[in-house]
């Protein structure tokens, strides 16, 4: 049976940031296609023919800030697997954006964090290993 996720739904202050964001971890990520919601508030998917993020304008100011691990219900982070995670850290650095959690140590996975303009923590893992027990192993300090 095929899973993967196909795409997360975000609704977000401001969408153009958010695709700058997004364009900047992925620059193969597009535009896919975009309108409006009840006539006014915009929406777009951004990505690839095979996964993508759909931003949906937001219509009111949040209630309270969200801060992810805060232990309120939400989303901690989004991860997605790359090719070469040290490519993407210094793209999204040179782009100005701040890194959420110092990259750890692990033989067979790098991970970085970043947050995105709206304060949503994302996750960056490139695996150096096709072996499920390696690629899964949380035994090592800072795995």
């Amino acid at each position: 049976m095929l899973v993967r996720l196909e795409h997360a739904n975000l609704c977000v202050k401001d969408i153009d940031v958010m695709i700058g964001f997004l364009q900047t971890a992925f620059p193969d990520f597009r535009v896919r296609g975009e309108g409006k919601i009840k006539g006014d508030r915009r929406w777009l998917h951004v990505g690839t023919d095979d996964t993508y993020i759909a931003l949906n304008q937001a219509k009111a100011d949040a209630q309270r800030d969200w801060s992810p691990y805060s232990g309120v219900p939400g989303v901690n982070h989004l991860a997605y697997e790359v090719d070469d995670v040290d490519s993407l850290r210094e793209r999204l650095l040179a782009g100005g954006f701040k890194e959420s959690t110092v990259p750890n140590k692990h033989p067979f996975r790098k991970r970085v964090y970043f947050y995105d303009p709206e304060g949503n923590d994302w996750e960056f893992i490139q695996y150096f290993s096709e072996i499920p027990a390696e690629r899964n192993d949380y035994d090592l300090p800072n795995a």
